[in-house]
């Protein structure tokens, strides 16, 4: 009889959201094809029964919950734990994404279930939440760190600071993942009005700590020959959202978000460089995809990102930085293409989702170690 896994704490596959859902499916695709049953929870809107189907050899959970935001999550967290504590049997464990609703992971914890908790990127820390939910979020951090059998780090950083309030034994650090990209169609590049391989691009939610004010700034300050694409959801409501549209000259694009993978795909592969502005938050998914893709990275440099993008790419700390660095790269073809194949050896070293689900399958048999009764139950599975 094959081990279970369980995966919680996602809005599911197949993935279509952000990260962790992007990660949940392919880990879940990578423990399948080793042996695993693995089992999805989804949150799906509206109302009625929670179902269960299988897509692609993989059991979906299906829960509805009619909330939006914050208070639809924990309901489907809860739920989702209700679920799988009825549906547990002996040698199953547990794979738990982000620690929102930690307070919840103290019931597998009293009841001895393994599992296995991706800590995120320090969550509580970011501005944008303001201080009532960020003394929720570090609460709630603080709980799951102490209940977890493994506790995930996406990011050295992130790793050393797990270190420090729960102790080095439970840490591990594992990384988000992309898949190699060395080809994609030029159809959404053409679409926009857009040359490939003379456009710069951003990819990221339009707020404050990505620093899309200070990269629309610096490229606007001159003439760079190409246009700067600027992928997000910009409204005209938003103070940040129109300073960054007023600080933008006629090179600066906005096409608004881009949900279709293979268009994200196509407009990172053909772009001149992409620029990464995130400031906190650990190993960032959409630089992997990028790395992945070959481009020539031009990020903020701080820790997260200088180890994510390795020391052959580009770094900035302000708008003044930043514009003295585009004057350097953006005519240098040559340059540009030699930090792109160092993205790609970095991805290729670090950053494959066979070697992450390797990690994570390891990472689950610790937890089930953590558990004498379980692990003989999944010793006996297994065989």
């Amino acid at each position: 009889m094959a081990p279970t896994v369980r995966i919680l704490g996602t809005h599911g596959v197949p993935a279509a959201y952000g990260g962790f859902e992007t990660a949940a499916e392919n880990i879940g695709f990578h423990l399948r094809d080793q042996g695993w049953n693995v089992v999805v929870y989804c949150q799906l809107p509206g109302r009625g029964p929670t179902e269960i189907d299988e897509w692609q050899g993989v059991q979906r959970v299906l829960i509805r919950e009619p909330r939006d935001g914050w208070r639809g999550t924990s309901a489907f967290d809860l739920t989702s734990i209700r679920h799988a504590m009825r549906a547990h049997r002996p040698g199953d464990v547990w794979l738990t994404f982000g620690y929102n609703t930690g307070l919840y992971d103290i019931v597998p914890r009293l009841r001895g279930i393994p599992n296995v908790i991706n800590m995120d990127g320090m969550e509580w820390t970011r501005r944008r939440w303001g201080v009532v939910k960020q003394a929720i979020l570090l609460a709630n951090e603080r709980i799951a760190g102490c209940v977890g059998d493994v506790l995930i780090a996406d990011h050295p950083v992130i790793a050393s600071y797990l270190r420090r309030h729960f102790g080095r034994r439970r840490v591990q650090t594992i990384t988000y993942g992309a898949h190699a990209v060395h080809e994609a169609g030029t159809g959404p590049v053409e679409e926009l009005g857009l040359t490939p391989g003379e456009y710069g691009i951003v990819v990221c939610r339009p707020i404050p700590e990505n620093s899309v004010l200070e990269i629309v700034t610096a490229w606007s300050r001159k003439r760079r020959g190409m246009p700067l694409v600027v992928v997000g959801p910009f409204g005209d409501e938003d103070p940040y959202h129109v300073a960054v549209k007023a600080a933008a000259s006629d090179e600066v694009r906005f096409p608004g978000a881009v949900f279709e993978p293979e268009r994200t795909r196509s407009l990172r592969f053909h772009a001149a460089a992409y620029l990464h502005g995130h400031t906190v938050g650990g190993t960032n998914p959409s630089l992997v995809e990028a790395m992945a893709a070959g481009n020539p990275v031009i990020a903020h440099g701080n820790a997260y990102n200088r180890w994510v993008a390795g020391p052959e790419n580009a770094y900035f700390t302000d708008a003044d930085d930043l514009s003295t660095l585009l004057d350097e790269l953006l005519p240098d073809a040559e340059l540009r293409r030699t930090m792109g194949e160092a993205s790609r050896a970095r991805h290729l070293e670090e950053f494959t989702w066979e070697s992450i689900g390797d990690q994570y399958e390891r990472a689950l048999h610790a937890a089930i170690g953590r558990h004498p009764a379980y692990a003989r139950h999944a010793k006996e599975a297994i065989s």
